[in-house]
């Protein structure tokens, strides 16, 4: 059985530990509010992107020569899977969600003789796919550089996306992120970048039959417009990443203060204990050397 002084050591260390993971609590509820903030403010834009590419791809439906962007190769034999994570850990099970989201994705691929190419976002997730599919990893980008996330830190894995898909190294490209819902909920999500996916309530407008004649023309406008919606969906799934990422550190830290103080208590009994068994030991050796006498 440990000593008092052992017992003593050990609840001081686990109330420095809680005063850590409380800070931390802290921290990540403050950054939270702006994250979360960030990443429905990126929505509407979002939306409204999507909008008008679906009224542009309205009007090429059919056609031959329609951007491959938005229709694809017309092949599935080769996918590019875009993975993104956090770069720090402490957040509970987020980034191992995303991940085996990711991994259940790419064994169905290669298990159907389909070729995968991974990039990857954020150290955590690198970690653990390199494990299995470093071979196949082309890029890992790290965010942790970006002191916010704009399109800056969108656009280097946009460009990377764009030149696989050019050269013929990509006929389908799935981004996995977190989608947040709410600070309970955070929502393992696989979306279509090539070919381009139309977010839900993203409809076309109703032109009330009305005719519109485009200039330039429709292809034209979507030859510029997808690539720059690349970038706008990736941005978006990295701001809707660092909010579920808070939330979930925010819920991590503070099951880990509470874990804490009822480790806390549990000591304090058995030291309490311990010293009471020491003490009783003590006056029996007292009582029985004076009886002795």
């Amino acid at each position: 059985m440990a000593s008092v002084k052992d017992l003593r050591n050990r609840i001081s260390s686990v109330r420095a530990t809680q005063k850590i993971t409380k800070a931390m609590q802290m921290v990540a509820a403050a950054k939270l509010r702006r994250s979360q903030e960030a990443a429905e403010s990126a929505r509407p834009y979002a939306r409204r992107m999507a909008a008008v590419i679906a009224n542009l791809a309205a009007g090429v439906a059919g056609k031959p020569g329609a951007p491959e962007l938005l229709v694809g190769t017309g092949r599935q034999d080769k996918h590019v899977i875009v993975v993104a994570t956090s770069d720090r850990g402490l957040a509970g099970g987020f980034n191992s969600t995303i991940v085996r989201a990711a991994r259940e994705r790419i064994a169905e691929l290669i298990n159907a003789g389909k070729e995968v190419r991974l990039i990857v976002i954020g150290r955590k997730g690198r970690d653990q796919l390199r494990r299995l599919y470093a071979d196949r990893i082309v890029e890992t980008f790290d965010m942790s550089a970006h002191k916010t996330l704009s399109i800056a830190a969108a656009e280097p894995v946009s460009k990377l996306i764009l030149t696989l898909f050019r050269e013929g190294k990509a006929d389908v490209v799935t981004l996995f992120y977190s989608r947040f819902k709410s600070v309970v909920s955070q929502v393992p999500t696989a979306k279509s970048l090539i070919p381009s996916e139309v977010e839900a309530g993203s409809v076309a407008a109703d032109m009330g039959g009305a005719a519109y004649d485009y200039e330039p023309d429709e292809e034209e406008i979507l030859e510029t417009l997808l690539p720059r919606n690349l970038t706008v969906q990736i941005l978006t799934a990295l701001l809707e990443n660092q909010a579920g990422f808070y939330a979930s550190q925010m819920a991590a830290m503070d099951n880990a203060t509470r874990n804490a103080g009822d480790m806390i208590n549990r000591l304090t009994i058995i030291m309490n204990r311990t010293r009471q068994a020491k003490i009783t030991t003590e006056l029996i050796e007292i009582i029985s050397g004076a009886e002795a006498l």
